[in-house]
């Protein structure tokens, strides 16, 4: 199976401790967002869990655990954007990350890892020169490092509209203009651009609208092929393959405004103060009437060699 840990929070930047412990003693608890009595068990050892996906803005801090995720498939989204503190406040130094995302490309290898330029809003101060001349830059730092630039235009969730008012939607002709100069640049630094739940606007001029995280981003990157069950993307628009999500809504400390996954900076803060790295969920802990349920797990790889394959091995 898939084990994801990054569509609530960021583990790797803010609960890397707390995540290797998970690893080491072998098992995870999550609540259910919808249902908070109902806690799902799931086991983490190499048997079951054929890869394990990473969104993060900062992976640096899981680089002392990385021994412990020998064996497991990986791939890593480092999302880079060229946003201040006004947008982002609780994110680390653009270059650092920068450099982190080499380090991790060395150690996972480039196909186990790809860039996040997303979400892309315009305004006075980011406009659409400011967004491609940024672009390039980073596009150039990464050039060797990835293969992969995931896009997306900022969708006005209710969340997002409450936290960030003043944000407007993207235009049809701005997402056009931007996409196609943002998969020049992408393809000159030896990158696909694969935008997110963004339809096919941008196929014909070079983009791969095919999804960023499927399953086929999944085979490539543990160099098998898989046998999924049937699976609903996040939205109808998302062709990724969503599974077993270990993380937490409104846990992410980097409070950026256009976020998703947070309601307030207030509840954000007040649930990081619960957090206790040995404990097995990644806020608070087990209560009494909390119903726990063992989640049923099997490897999704294909063991059975094709005709084709036995015959040329």
């Amino acid at each position: 199976m898939i084990i994801n840990t990054g569509m609530r929070t960021d583990i790797p930047a803010f609960y890397s401790e707390w995540f290797a412990n998970r690893l080491r003693d072998g098992y995870v608890l999550v609540r259910n967002p919808y249902n908070p009595k109902l806690v799902t068990k799931y086991k983490l050892n190499r048997d079951v869990v054929d890869c394990i996906g990473f969104c993060t803005k900062n992976p640096a801090p899981m680089f002392p655990y990385m021994d412990l995720l020998k064996g497991y498939g990986q791939y890593w989204f480092v999302t880079i954007t060229p946003y201040g503190r006004d947008i982002e406040p609780g994110i680390l130094d653009k270059h650092a990350v920068i450099d982190s995302f080499k380090v991790l490309s060395g150690i996972v290898g480039k196909e186990c890892i790809g860039w996040r330029y997303d979400p892309i809003f315009v305004s006075k101060k980011y406009s659409m020169e400011y967004h491609l001349r940024a672009f390039k830059s980073i596009a150039e730092s990464l050039a060797g490092y990835t293969e992969t630039c995931v896009i997306s235009f900022i969708d006005l969730y209710p969340k997002v509209r409450r936290n960030f008012p003043e944000v407007q939607a993207v235009t049809h002709e701005q997402r056009l203009f931007l996409g196609r100069a943002m998969i020049d640049i992408a393809r000159s630094n030896g990158m696909v651009v694969k935008p997110c739940a963004e339809g096919n606007e941008l196929a014909p001029y070079g983009a791969d609208c095919s999804g960023c995280m499927t399953v086929e981003t999944y085979e490539k990157a543990i160099h098998a092929k898989l046998h999924v069950p049937k699976n609903q993307g996040a939205r109808e628009e998302c062709a990724c393959y969503i599974t077993a999500d270990i993380g937490a809504y409104n846990t992410c400390g980097h409070l950026c405004r256009y976020c998703y996954a947070n309601v307030s900076q207030r509840e954000v803060l007040a649930n990081m103060k619960l957090h206790d790295p040995a404990c097995p969920l990644l806020t608070g802990h087990l209560e009494e009437g909390d119903i726990i349920h063992e989640a049923i797990q099997k490897s999704f790889v294909e063991r059975q060699m094709s005709l084709f394959e036995w015959y040329n091995g």
